[in-house]
């Protein structure tokens, strides 16, 4: 399947200039990797808002953990992997 795009001038010449230093063999192939790394980042935004879903439902649901506890837990695990790696 063929995608005619008119990127307009700048993003035109910023492609070409890829093309011309050699990153890409081609016009073609410069955009491919950019709607590679727009799919990339749309996946991840996905799954970023699934996640802050997640915590929201788990928040509202009661399943949280004081920060208090959180700090005490990480600081304790924090201290006892020192203490691994010292001896």
């Amino acid at each position: 399947m063929s995608i005619k795009a008119d990127l307009g001038p700048p993003l035109e010449d910023f492609v070409a200039s890829l093309v011309r230093e050699g990153r890409f063999r081609s016009r073609d192939e410069a955009l491919q990797e950019g709607v590679r790394l727009l799919e990339m980042q749309e996946k991840r935004l996905s799954e970023l808002d699934a996640a802050i879903a997640e915590g929201i439902s788990d928040a509202e649901a009661g399943r949280v953990t004081a920060s208090a506890d959180m700090r005490a837990h990480f600081r304790a695990k924090r201290q006892g992997a020192v203490t691994r790696t010292t001896r």
